[in-house]
């Protein structure tokens, strides 16, 4: 293992089109949501379209511009603190943010109900169940850490433009996946109760803690850099994984609803309701 050996061992593809292609991207997504939040608040004015969710939504996609646009994007390829950093914005704050926007909900209301049952279905299968489970949420995100820094993978995947957006992509859809499991607004029919998914997140803060500490003190560690470079890294994933795990846990409390069950009183059955997204039924509440 050699630290000393240049980081900027790889380029990102196509100068230009490696900038255009993730703004791009990154506008129809945006546009695709508030395309999506007209359409519900037409189909059902009274109850509308919480502009807390579109907020939330769009600081993710700023805080995807800003990880994968310049000038943190050439910073980030040639020096690994800028990757730390990049990392973070992309793995764990733009999903907490994306995840507070309740795409998932927002979809149900905006398709056509039979669509709408069919998308009802797929998230209810076993797969999904399954991936949307804190546990497995947690071993795809947090416990890849130690696969992509103490082996040769992070290396030989940023030697590649094509390895590079496939890392991107991991750190993206498995941060999705865990903020949602812990926190996400969008009713989930396998998530467990608080103290599970609060066990959860102090295992990923532990995670985060352990693997930083070994980074910062080079033990195992796999990544060509200079030694102040990955010392650097390690105390952006320290600190800055804290606060992102902090926010987290903020988010959780402000999601939960405790279930509400009367003393001495009969069960009152409800009437289903018109909306799409009432067909994906959970104890969570659904947003705005």
């Amino acid at each position: 293992m050699d630290h000393h050996m240049p980081h900027g061992h790889h380029q990102e593809g196509a100068g230009t089109l490696g900038v255009l292609l993730p703004a791009l991207a990154l506008l129809v997504c945006a546009g695709g949501y508030l395309l999506l939040a007209r359409r519900a608040s037409r189909r059902n004015p009274a109850r509308g379209w919480s502009p807390w969710r579109t907020v939330g939504f769009g600081a993710g996609a700023v805080l995807l511009a800003v990880a994968l646009l310049p000038p943190l994007a050439p910073f980030a390829h040639r020096d690994f603190r800028g990757h730390m950093t990049q990392h973070l914005l992309i793995g764990m704050y733009a999903p907490l943010a994306l995840v507070l926007g309740a795409p998932v909900t927002l979809l149900l209301r905006a398709l056509p109900a039979p669509r709408a049952r069919r998308l009802t279905a797929l998230l209810h299968s076993g797969p999904a169940r399954l991936l949307t489970h804190p546990a497995v949420a947690l071993l795809l995100s947090t416990g890849t850490l130690p696969v992509v820094y103490f082996t040769p993978l992070y290396d030989t995947a940023t030697a590649h433009p094509a390895g590079h957006w496939l890392l991107h992509a991991h750190f993206l859809l498995s941060g999705c996946l865990f903020a949602h499991s812990i926190a996400g607004p969008d009713p989930a029919p396998a998530r467990p109760g608080v103290r599970a998914r609060l066990v959860c997140l102090g295992c990923a803060i532990a995670v985060h803690a352990v693997v930083a500490q070994l980074m910062y003190g080079g033990f195992w560690v796999d990544v060509h850099a200079p030694v102040p470079d990955v010392q650097g890294g390690a105390e952006i994933m320290y600190y800055g994984g804290d606060l992102a795990e902090l926010l987290l846990a903020a988010a959780l409390v402000a999601t939960w609803r405790p279930e509400r069950h009367g003393i001495g009183k009969p069960a009152v059955r409800l009437a289903p309701q018109p909306s799409p997204a009432s067909l994906y039924g959970t104890s969570a509440t659904a947003p705005k």
